[in-house]
């Protein structure tokens, strides 16, 4: 791992291609290495030899020759000699970063090899440093997304940074946001989107949320587009639940959602019940085709019941059928048996309550049965326990 010493961003000390460089100036963004160290060359390339960045990256990552020559000539990739490119590496490797991470590193960001990692590097490690981020949360970001390294730090990375921290009001939350999707940082997509979402009414803690679970939405090409078909089914921009529908609507492709809305009519809804049941719990459009038909084939063919009356209450198709939806159906199938039918208002009423009013609906409704439910209720959730502990 890259360590700066105690002296923290003031002395900073490189073994780069061993040779040993120690900056005595109090800020190391002042010192620099000789400039025939990081100098560019031009290449000139020859029918009858493979140009030298080709011959360094296949001797060097064992790239394929078809590769290699992919890269330089995609990136323009140009350097005459090893001096450079192994400085680079070295100054990598010094900060942490494995040989496996390099390869990919390189293999996306072949650049690199040609920079001046003191100009180009180094100041985006401090930043993050001086933002809380860790030695190892730099390296992940880097490793994840090396893209990260290439817009300007003054012009696009700050000002996006302070951009999210607006939102997150916090350098750890925005530091852990920026870890797990390090696009954010260097696409400039997220950032307009950001602003667009602004625009259009939506509650900063709406677009928070979004940046803490489910940042991928601003990613989207068509993020307008789905807040305006969000925004007609009547979703209000300031509630939580407009952030829930519009993931669902990025998340979800045309094809896919078109496929989720038959599966679900395969099971005697409609169109239109498929519609309403979206604009009640948006969440039912982020479960998988598979659960779907799980869940309806457990609720249809093996209890019996009526799957209108989960449209009614679509949010018992986002529940865990083994650990949530079995153990209680359970439960409300012996009180329709006893003919206890009201004890509970509607089929669904128990599975989607909490834990605590579920058992305190068996204590208080149920008080001469509660006994035998709580034990038949925590049968069915051990037994779910167990199939989860044997696969």
């Amino acid at each position: 791992m890259f360590r700066f010493n105690s002296w923290r961003h003031k002395t900073l000390i490189y073994h780069l291609k061993g040779l040993t460089l120690q900056s005595p100036n109090p800020n190391p963004l002042f010192h620099h290495y000789p400039s025939s160290l990081f100098s560019t060359h031009f290449c000139t390339n020859t029918s009858d030899s493979t140009p030298f960045p080709v011959s360094y990256l296949i001797n060097k990552f064992d790239f394929s020759p078809q590769f290699a020559s992919k890269l330089c000539s995609t990136y323009k990739v140009c350097f005459k000699t090893s001096q450079n490119p192994d400085l680079v590496l070295n100054f990598f490797r010094n900060n942490g970063f494995s040989e496996t991470q390099l390869c990919y590193i390189i293999s996306k960001a072949p650049r690199l090899l040609s920079c001046d990692p003191c100009k180009r590097v180094l100041p985006k490690f401090q930043f993050f440093l001086s933002k809380g981020a860790s030695n190892s949360d730099i390296v992940n970001l880097v490793s994840k997304n090396p893209k990260i390294l290439s817009p300007s730090l003054k012009n696009h990375i700050i000002p996006t940074y302070e951009l999210l921290y607006g939102f997150l009001q916090s350098d750890n939350d925005t530091i852990a946001s920026v870890t797990q999707n390090p696009v954010l940082l260097c696409d400039h997509r997220a950032s307009n989107n950001i602003t667009m979402l602004v625009e259009n009414g939506v509650a900063n803690s709406n677009i928070a949320r979004l940046l803490r679970i489910r940042s991928r939405v601003f990613h989207s090409r068509e993020l307008l587009k789905f807040v305006g078909e969000v925004k007609d089914l009547g979703f209000n921009p300031s509630k939580i639940i407009f952030s829930i529908a519009l993931t669902a609507k990025a998340s979800v492709t045309k094809t896919r959602w078109k496929a989720k809305v038959d599966a679900l009519k395969k099971w005697g809804w409609s169109d239109e019940d498929a519609v309403e049941a979206f604009r009640k719990k948006p969440y039912c459009m982020l479960t998988s085709i598979e659960k779907i038909n799980l869940v309806m084939s457990f609720w249809v063919n093996q209890m019996g019941w009526d799957a209108m009356a989960i449209a009614k209450a679509p949010y018992v198709l986002s529940l865990s059928l083994e650990k949530r939806i079995i153990p209680r159906a359970a439960v409300v199938q012996f009180l329709l048996n006893k003919g206890l039918k009201d004890k509970i208002p509607s089929l669904t009423y128990p599975i989607v309550m909490s834990e605590e009013l579920f058992l305190d609906m068996l204590n208080k409704r149920c008080k001469y049965e509660s006994s035998y439910l709580l034990k038949l209720y925590e049968e069915k959730i051990n037994l779910a326990n167990t199939k989860d502990k044997i696969q």
